[in-house]
């Protein structure tokens, strides 16, 4: 039989390291300007569907 090849802890350990330095090197130019696209477009939203006569999602 074929033996599976099995990663081993430290090589699992760095791909989830790279992975997370990604996402935060995505996060880090400008968090402040990230935050605020964030809450413009909630905002717009929820205008949107307020004027279209919708409930709001309850989060």
């Amino acid at each position: 039989m074929e033996e599976e090849y099995k990663e081993t802890r430290q090589e699992r350990r760095e791909k989830k390291l790279t992975s997370k330095r990604e996402r935060v090197r995505k996060h880090g130019q400008n968090l402040a300007q990230l935050y605020k696209e964030a809450i413009i477009k909630r905002i717009n939203k929820l205008r949107s569907d307020k004027e279209k006569g919708r409930k709001p999602p309850i989060d």
